[in-house]
């Protein structure tokens, strides 16, 4: 008996043993650095409607020509990260769509006030939201057959006293979108206090947390920052922008008549165009984090830096994008739209913006970095930034306030544009405008920086991770 005992004891011990193996097996990294396993292999997608521009150095600046802008601003050599930037400028049927997703949140938010199907209430955990998500899978219509709806929505559309020839029109006074990002540069200051409160430190509670913290121990919500924007563009610069001229056509037509869908947006000022640059980040992740993917760097105003050398496609000293130093081909035709002549706007094929895409592009593939309209970078303007910004990622920038002077507001705008003369389609030159100023000659493109080095420069690179 004792010996069948014995038996039975060593083969559950053998059995135990066994079963332990292979489980190490399974699971166990037997003490070893493997680093987090089970990790899905990841490559970057294009960004649909964008081009890649490979990481490069560049001699940034104006060439020696312009002798007197030559000496205020000298020339600097600088390095340029690879990224990703759209093909042409944002048209406006592409801004037309951030504005008409800005008026149906906000129709969903209204009808969600009063019936709950325009809003999600709860998790998948019965826990509440607060406040509750928008359903964006709840059809939206403004002809709603359902008297209620059209009631509620009755609130986006202009009074009947400021209607004209009785027209019911959307209220643009009202496409108003709060959007939020995180200042990095605020984030990253060193400030060595202690947030603990006196009975925190008379406790002795975790006063050594901040020895590695040099941040300190600050709430994360100080760095988060938010603006509230009207999106809808300024249709009246046509009008502003040029004294004595009639222009009231493109007023009232250029942004929204089918006409003009494939034109650059105009009339956008800096904090819109970043507004857009937020929201189709977000638009783009949520639609990622939906499908289970991971998320893609954000979608940016360019620096100056990466639009110079986007704009040289690749050609170091040419003053052109296309790379000559003449402003026409060999058969006397203009390479871009931009004002030849005094008083001549049409000779280029032009008369005021032309439909994106309708001259050649440069090396790179991109499309009217020279004239048709000026773009905004993110940068503010300073007459000296290229003397102490850094040549790496060249990046000056400052986020102004309402109170400050109107010097600190401006922004860089680059790439000339139809009512300008042939210096400013240069790829050098540089100007500026006001931040919460839209113009009919400028617009804007964004820029994705990429999630590595080059392009094809993944784990099949190392002579170890392959």
């Amino acid at each position: 008996m004792k010996s069948n005992l014995k038996s039975n004891m060593k083969y559950l011990t053998a059995l135990v043993l066994l079963v332990l193996v292979i489980t190490s097996c399974d699971t166990s990294d037997r003490g070893n650095l493997v680093g987090v396993q089970d990790r899905e292999p990841w490559y970057q997608p294009d960004p649909y409607g964008m081009l890649f521009i490979p990481m490069g150095s560049y001699v940034m600046g104006q060439n020696d020509q312009d002798v007197p802008y030559n000496q205020l601003q000298t020339a600097k050599t600088v390095s340029v990260q690879s990224f990703y930037m759209d093909e042409t400028e944002i048209t406006n049927n592409e801004y037309r769509q951030f504005v008409f997703w800005v008026r149906d949140s906000i129709a969903r938010q209204l009808l969600g006030e009063q019936i709950e199907d325009y809003l999600i209430l709860q998790d998948a955990y019965g826990q509440d939201y607060d406040p509750p998500f928008l359903n964006w899978k709840t059809k939206l219509r403004y002809d709603d057959d359902d008297e209620t709806v059209r009631e509620i929505l009755s609130q986006m559309y202009l009074p009947e006293h400021e209607q004209f020839y009785r027209r019911r029109e959307f209220d643009t006074r009202k496409l108003n979108y709060q959007y939020y990002w995180i200042d990095f540069k605020a984030a990253a200051k060193k400030e060595f206090r202690n947030p603990l409160t006196d009975a925190q430190v008379k406790n002795n509670e975790d006063p050594a947390s901040l020895r590695n913290r040099p941040q300190g121990y600050n709430d994360r919500s100080v760095f988060i920052k938010s603006d509230i924007i009207n999106v809808y563009p300024d249709t009246l610069c046509w009008v502003l922008d040029f004294t004595y001229s009639f222009n009231e056509p493109m007023t009232q037509n250029y942004f929204w008549h089918p006409a003009y869908d494939h034109y650059p947006v105009v009339g956008v000022d800096w904090k819109q165009a970043r507004a857009f640059s937020i929201w189709r980040t977000q638009y783009m992740h949520n639609y990622l984090i939906s499908i289970g993917q991971t998320i893609v760097n954000d979608f940016r105003l360019p620096t100056e830096s990466e639009w110079e050398w986007a704009a040289r496609g690749g050609l170091e000293l040419s003053p052109f994008p296309w790379g000559g130093p003449y402003i026409r081909n060999s058969n006397g035709c203009f390479l871009g739209n931009y004002k030849p002549l005094r008083g001549n706007y049409p000779d280029d094929g032009g008369f005021h913006t032309l439909i994106v895409g309708h001259y050649a592009p440069n090396d790179f593939g991109l499309y009217d970095m020279a004239g048709n309209v000026a773009e905004w970078s993110s940068n503010a303007f300073d007459e000296s930034a290229y003397q102490f910004a850094h040549d790496l990622n060249m990046d000056y920038s400052y986020e102004a306030k309402d109170t400050d002077p109107e010097v600190l507001k401006r922004k860089v705008i680059r790439g000339g544009s139809w009512k300008d003369i042939g210096f400013f389609m240069q790829v050098s030159s540089r100007w500026y405008e006001f931040q919460d100023t839209g113009k009919s000659y400028i617009g804007f493109r964004n820029v994705q920086t990429y999630l590595g080095r080059m392009k094809g420069d993944g784990p099949n690179s190392s002579n170890v991770y392959r």
